[in-house]
């Protein structure tokens, strides 16, 4: 159908609309039924959009629809009334519905620009249909209208507003966001800049007619937040092409910085202009051309082998090149480079004015609530597909406008925090990750990854300008937000994977200059941090790799479901008397069961494990004749070493057996589709390596991060930039040249910069006409060129590696010399095996091949007397000499099953009496014992005999040994506890491999063997020197505090003790005989905080204490005093374990006084030099050390006492005599259970009576006030 012509019935029904007379416009009777059919045409129009083309060509909107529209508002309004008053349809309703249809964006009518040539142009002329409606609606008759109607029913109250109205209302903004999106023809406008566009056009008449004010309500109304994404599509598309930085200095003049802009263009032009006129002038001779001359140029071949013949005039020989004359190759355009979609101009001044003003009231009245509203409905999902992008421009266009104008912070706090870097790193790197997976989407990928970058790079942006704000909490939030950006991986690992999958293809040039700018930004904030800050403490995650065994599950290896422990204890009494039964039972036949397959490739004797899984698979299906006679088969066919049992066996005993087995972890083998998989990698070991991520921290290197930078990839991406060197902004070209100066300056890798095409950009840049004005690359051009060919002089080959992107190793050998990198150690190069090893070898293997129990890779590692290998680099050399066909075949064998006989758990209670008070159990019972088990089979038969009661008695006790000290007696033993290292068991897991514990051996003996170790009051000396008084202090009131609080809940124990009549119980038992329950009873009760207490937190409120907990010696301190550092991935902060009683906090705290106070507090003593004791003072320190002991366990003894005193004193039956007399007697006051203690940090005052000593010798320790807050429910 010929869309010119337009169909009769669509042409009645526009003919019924009515009729344009002059300027009046006469409505037909009928007009709002052809408004109806016209919306129910384009309702079913084809997917070519014929109707709309032909209601485009007629011009019905400008014709009709606007007339219509402008002409009839009276009646407009009339209607509304009625329509509000009857719930009818009115012209009203339909005129806004079919504009918001015929003005609807070709890419919603089409889906994507089609590639087809027919449908691409159907594409092309609805786009240029709605080139010509949004001119003309470049009016402030339309767009007054619309504004009337929408301040109408925006009068409303929620009450009095139906549904039609919020549709309308709906309709209005969709029909001016419709008209906003249309794109500019800018070959037809043809317009400059300070020029009226179509676009500036229609943004004077939303101003003329009041629109911009509603949308200020819109965006700041509380009560209209369901339009907020209207609004602000709407907005981001009235800014579509501006400047933000360009439209807040508007009306200000031109500043200084754009007036030396403006003059450096202006003198790159003019020395350009005299160039080419000095060229031009020695391209005209004196004679004519054709006495010019021919020209052999020498060393330079033509076609044949002669040298060249130039027949042009010498000053043109600079300019030749082989490719004159020829056709230029043509780029795919799947390879060609992304063009630039988005064109930024500058309007006409009374526009930019009124643009201006917008954006300073929306930034002072709207932001915030806006921004907040439109977050909320992207995370609760409440908007359409890929509506974030909105967000992230409107983000990163008003924060530049407000970072340009007059910074103020509080305008865009809503979107200034840490929060909001998470949600657009969020969506960078989905967006980046849908880039490379949707390859047809590319593009479109592209760009919102685009929009993103802006965004982040805006907030890099602020939080940098906020750094050096005159308001010290701004930047103290400055502060904060870069430690917790820096402090995430994710973060600095973002412009890494940027760089290295930048795709020309997809991504324009200006993706990647504000990438560019954006990692210059980062660099420079990061490297101005961790020098402010000193050390810098980052997140690092890593792959740990975990070796695991290739055991199949039972569910899939046998098709069982496996029990639970509770099943399997059910289940197990009437499986035990089938077997009772079936054991008395004389006709049991053997010969119905065979253990093993014969048709198996595997030997008969390797096949052990398998007729073990069997037995318990048949138990296990409650098959007890089967499983009993399948052990006894088993038992004829494999007698050695009773693993199925003796010949003489009991039936209690093989009912005891088949217990053991139907209780084992018993390992399964691979199934079939398993075994296949690894037939077909021969290579593959027999252990798999797991990654397990693993959270650490680390303190952060700038250098070292530097360093990831220097990769060819990323270089290529620098070097892509600076060609267009001409086109670029100064400070673009400063962020190339300042990356680039920090690879080769700062990291010694200029060898990085030796690149043929890098070196042709620096020689036209050096011949340039304007190269005065980029002065900054000159200079690093010539730095560059220097280095090279410095390394030319020694390196011959260095001409050559120019036509090669290099690495870092490939630098290393330019710059030291070929094969530099064969002598260091790389865990990555294969070992090498000389001849002598080979044969060395091959005689262990032939030797001991053949010997039944044992495994020969490790007897080949026991006897191999050359470098130390490993069991994986004997196993490969074997199969590549030939003497082995696969990895496989050395596959540890054995049922590794926990069997244990008679003999061997005498002897393993044997070895566990006799190592008992050794400082390593297990380690010494693994030495000793003669049927070698792994560690986990050793220390589940164990608990299984009750020699142990739990894991953590069989952990290793480790104890660093120190030189005797010099101190006295008190402080001597004080730092015998204080060095005490014993082992965090909560840490460790349960079971560990023997490579493992040998390694941690290793590392503590490199540790017990290092250099000198300080003391404690070394230590503390040591900071209170270094300004850490505070910090030293306020962990010596945790410890107090601590102990405190654990004397507290001791005694609140011992006094539930009491009550429930445990004493009592006590008594008994001890005239019962029963003294060793009895003392252990005693230990719980008097003592209990050992089993009741938690680790406290070492929580730093300030941030001198904060600095202190980062410093490496406080943290040294800390390890001495036994406080235990945070689990990884876990925990943030130190903690004070568990198992510390109060006597031993108090001590440390005691530890952590400086001898000045200690001199204050005790004036008649004089100092006594160490090691000059005469007998008489160590007589007097043991007579102490003995007071000490009785006034310990005379506080236990009178704990009750106290307890009870402290509650009569709340009930108030204590008089005051009575409370002071008590106080003298008791040095611990006890709190009821649920007081809370209220401790100030911010306080230093002492308590009256500060100038008696603390318990236990704590001297000069100053106590907090404290408030007590008692529960009034608790009467007792």
């Amino acid at each position: 159908m010929d869309l010119n012509m337009m169909n009769c019935e669509l042409l009645a029904t526009c003919s019924a609309l009515g009729y344009l007379e002059g300027d009046t416009y006469h409505k037909e009777p009928d007009c709002l039924e052809s408004v109806k059919d016209l919306i129910r045409y384009l309702r079913h129009e084809d997917e070519t959009r014929d109707v709309r083309q032909q209601l485009g060509a007629a011009q019905i909107l400008q014709s009709d629809l606007l007339p219509i529209l402008t002409q009839h508002r009276q009646d407009h309004l009339w209607y509304l009334c009625l329509v509000r008053k009857l719930n009818s349809f009115s012209l009203l309703h339909g005129l806004p519905r079919l504009m918001v249809n015929l003005t609807q964006p070709a890419l919603l009518c089409f889906g994507s620009v089609p590639k087809e040539p027919s449908f691409r142009h159907h594409f092309l002329q609805v786009l240029a249909y709605l080139q010509a409606y949004k001119e003309a609606f470049a009016s402030e008759k339309a767009f007054g209208v619309l504004s009337e109607t929408l301040y109408e029913l925006l009068q409303l109250g929620w009450e009095e507003r139906q549904e039609e109205d919020s549709l309308l209302i709906e309709r209005i903004l969709l029909l001016v966001r419709n008209v906003l999106h249309v794109p500019a023809d800018l070959d037809q406008e043809k317009r400059i800049d300070d020029d009226a566009s179509v676009h500036d056009r229609l943004l004077w008449a939303i101003h003329l007619s009041g629109l911009d004010d509603l949308l200020l309500f819109l965006a700041s109304a509380t009560a209209e937040h369901q339009w907020s994404l209207h609004v602000l599509e709407i907005i981001s598309l009235m800014f579509r092409d501006q400047n933000p930085e360009q439209l807040a200095g508007v009306g200000q003049g031109r500043l200084a910085q754009e007036r030396r802009t403006a003059v450096a263009e202006l003198e790159v032009l003019r020395q350009r202009e005299m160039a080419e006129k000095k060229t031009r002038a020695l391209q005209r001779g004196n004679r004519h051309s054709r006495f010019g001359g021919s020209y052999i140029v020498q060393g330079l071949k033509s076609i044949g082998e002669r040298d060249l013949i130039f027949h042009k005039g010498l000053h043109n020989l600079q300019n030749y090149t082989s490719d004159l004359g020829k056709q230029p190759r043509r780029v795919p355009k799947r390879r060609q480079a992304a063009r630039e979609l988005s064109v930024q101009r500058r309007s006409a001044l009374n526009v930019r004015l009124f643009l201006r003003d917008f954006c300073s009231e929306f930034l002072e009245n709207c932001y915030n609530r806006l921004m907040g509203s439109v977050k909320d409905h992207l995370l609760r999902e409440k908007a359409q597909q890929h509506d974030e992008t909105y967000y992230m421009w409107a983000l990163a266009f008003f924060m530049a406008f407000n970072r340009a104008a007059s910074f103020r912070p509080g305008l865009v706090s809503e979107t200034l925090s840490v929060r909001t870097f998470h949600f657009i790193e969020q969506n960078l790197t989905k967006y980046y990750e849908m880039m490379l997976t949707d390859r047809k989407e590319a593009t479109s990928w592209a760009r919102r990854m685009h929009l993103a970058l802006k965004a982040y790079q805006e907030l890099l942006a602020t939080v940098n300008e906020m750094n050096v704000s005159s308001d010290e909490a701004v930047r103290e939030s400055s502060r904060i937000i870069q430690n917790n950006i820096f402090y995430v991986m994710e973060y600095r690992e973002l412009f890494l994977a940027l760089f290295r999958k930048f795709d020309e293809r997809c991504q324009p040039r200006s993706f990647l200059r504000d990438l560019v700018e954006t990692t210059h930004l980062f660099l420079k904030m990061l490297e101005w941090f961790c020098r402010s800050r000193g050390n810098l403490m980052v997140q690092n995650k890593r792959k740990k790799r975990k070796k695991k065994k290739k055991v199949l599950d039972q569910s899939v290896a046998s098709g069982n479901v496996p029990y639970s422990p509770e099943e399997m204890e059910s289940v197990w009494p009437s499986l035990a008397e089938q077997l009772q039964c079936c054991a008395q039972d004389p006709e049991l036949s053997l010969d119905s069961m065979v253990p093993f397959d014969a048709a198996s490739e595997v030997p008969v004797e390797e096949q052990r494990a398998e007729a073990m899984v069997r037995i318990q698979d048949c138990l296990l299906a409650g098959q007890a004749p089967q499983a009993l006679t399948l052990l006894r088969s088993a038992r004829e066919v494999w007698p050695e070493g009773d693993v199925f049992g003796s010949q003489n066996i009991s039936p209690e005993e093989e009912i005891q057996l088949l217990k053991q087995i139907f209780w084992a972890p018993l390992p399964r083998q691979q199934g079939p589709e398993e075994q296949g998989a690894e037939e077909e990698d021969e290579e593959e070991e027999e252990e798999e390596e797991l990654h397990v991520v693993e959270v650490l921290e680390k303190e952060f290197n700038f250098l070292d991060y530097l360093k990831r930078f220097a990769n060819s990839t990323v270089i290529q991406a620098y070097v892509l930039l600076l060609r267009s060197y001409k086109q670029n902004s100064a400070h673009t070209n400063h962020c190339v040249v300042k990356m680039l100066h920090r690879l080769a300056y700062d990291l010694k890798m200029e060898a990085l910069l030796f690149q043929l095409s890098l070196f042709c950009l620096f020689n036209r840049l050096l011949s340039d006409p304007a190269a005065g004005a980029y002065k900054e690359l000159v200079t690093f051009a010539k730095y560059i060129l220097g280095k090279f060919f410095a390394l030319a002089a020694v390196n011959q080959k260095a001409f050559v590696e120019l036509l090669f992107w290099k690495n870092t190793a490939v630098v290393r050998e330019m710059t030291e010399g070929y094969g530099s990198l064969d002598g260091g150690s790389s865990s990555h190069r294969r070992p090498v095996w000389s001849p002598e090893e080979e044969a060395q070898l091959q005689e262990l293997y032939l030797a001991h091949k053949d010997v039944e129990g044992q495994d020969v890779v490790d007897t080949i590692l026991a006897h191999l007397k050359t470098a130390p290998r490993t069991r994986k680099q004997v196993i490969h050399h074997l199969v590549q000499l030939g003497l082995a066909d696969s990895v496989k075949d050395f596959q540890r064998k054995g049922t590794q099953i926990v069997l244990w006989t008679e003999d061997q758990e005498l002897e393993l209670q044997r070895l566990f009496e006799e190592f008992q008070d050794s400082d390593d159990v297990l380690g010494n019972i693994m030495k000793n014992i003669t049927a070698k088990r792994s560690r986990a089979r050793i220390v589940d038969k164990l608990l299984a005999l009750g020699l142990v009661a739990e894991r953590r008695e069989l952990y290793k006790k480790r104890r660093k040994k120190l030189a005797p000290s010099s101190l006295p007696n008190e402080e001597e033993s004080l730092n015998d506890f204080c060095q005490e290292d014993l082992e965090e068991e909560e840490n460790l897991p349960e079971e560990e491999s023997e490579e493992d514990e040998e390694k941690e051996e290793g590392s503590e003996a490199e540790q017990a063997h290092g250099g000198s170790i300080l003391s404690t009051q070394n230590l503390g000396q040591n900071l209170h020197q270094e300004g850490f008084s505070a910090p030293l202090l306020w962990l010596q009131n945790c410890l107090i505090r601590a102990a405190e609080d654990r004397e507290e809940v001791g005694e609140w124990i011992n006094d539930g003790f009491r009550r429930t009549g445990v004493w009592r119980l006590l008594e008994i038992w001890s005239w019962d005989g029963g003294p060793v329950l009895s003392s252990h009873l005693h230990h719980v009760t008097i003592d209990p905080v050992l089993g009741c207490s938690q680790a406290v937190p070492l929580v730093p409120l300030t941030e001198e204490n904060e600095e202190a907990m980062e410093n490496e010696q406080f943290q040294q301190l800390l390890q001495k005093l036994r406080v235990r550092p945070p689990a990884s991935g876990q925990e943030t902060f130190w903690r004070i374990p568990a198992k510390l009683s109060p006597t031993q906090l108090r001590r440390m705290a005691a530890s952590l006084s400086q001898p000045e106070e200690e001199e204050k507090l005790q004036p008649g003593l004089e100092p006594k030099v160490p090691g000059e004791q005469g007998p008489e003072e160590e007589h007097q320190q043991e007579e102490a050390h003995q007071q000490e002991e009785e006034r310990q366990k005379e506080h236990r003894a009178h704990a009750p006492r106290a307890l009870l005193s402290a509650r009569k004193k709340k009930a108030g039956l204590v008089s005051p005599e009575e409370e002071g007399t008590d106080g003298g007697k008791e040095q611990l006051k006890v709190a009821p259970k649920k007081r809370q203690l209220l401790d100030s940090d911010e306080e230093k005052e002492e308590d009256e009576g500060g100038s008696k000593a603390p318990e236990l010798g704590a001297p000069g320790i100053r106590k907090k006030k404290r408030f007590q807050i008692e529960d009034d429910d608790e009467s007792d």
